[in-house]
């Protein structure tokens, strides 16, 4: 059976590096991955996606269709409201409580969405919390994408795979311990 993951966030805060490392291992584990990213604009803090389909079968698209995710992974409150959308009906959300407004915010054009978290809840099985926070406390802000990885992990049931190595070959070596810890800190908030 074929599993849908949508990871979804804001320009610069390591959605791709996140998709990245989530496929590799999903590989390592012999399983057929395959991976479309969207970029928009997201060197302007443009909304980023990253659609991940995986199965020990063949995976012949990468896109997850509308009401087909099994896991909307959100980097920000916002964006997971945007992708709503593409969850299956009992399919669960992890949501970063964080508020990066966009330039039609910042700009004044329109508002931030007011109650986000309640309007997710009603609609699925959510869980929140702050992994930018979590990151600080580890001495590096930079590892929240991987603290959300590693929830994501942790939902999946995909802890036998060894993130270690995979997290050692892909980022750099100064930051591997930290990023190991990240991942652990991820699976432990997703249970």
């Amino acid at each position: 059976m074929t599993k849908n993951i949508l990871l979804v966030g804001v320009g610069g805060q390591g959605t791709i590096l996140a998709s990245k490392i989530l496929s590799l291992g999903l590989t390592a584990a012999n399983y057929d991955v395959k991976m479309s990213e969207i970029h928009g604009m997201s060197q302007r803090g443009g909304s980023v996606t990253s659609h991940i389909r995986y199965s020990k079968e063949k995976v012949y698209s990468p896109v997850v269709e509308l009401g087909k995710a099994d896991i909307i992974v959100a980097f920000e409150k916002m964006e997971a409201l945007r992708y709503l959308d593409y969850l299956k009906p009992d399919g669960k959300i992890v949501v970063n409580d964080c508020e990066i407004p966009g330039m039609p915010i910042t700009s004044g054009v329109c508002e931030y969405p007011k109650n986000i978290l309640e309007e997710l809840g009603a609609h699925a099985d959510v869980t929140v919390f702050d992994a930018n926070k979590e990151a600080e406390k580890l001495g590096n802000p930079k590892v929240a994408n991987i603290i959300l990885l590693g929830s994501l992990i942790g939902l999946m049931k995909l802890t036998d795979i060894d993130w270690d190595a995979i997290l050692a070959s892909n980022v750099k070596p100064q930051f591997v311990e930290v990023n190991k810890k990240a991942i652990q800190v991820g699976i432990d908030l997703a249970k």
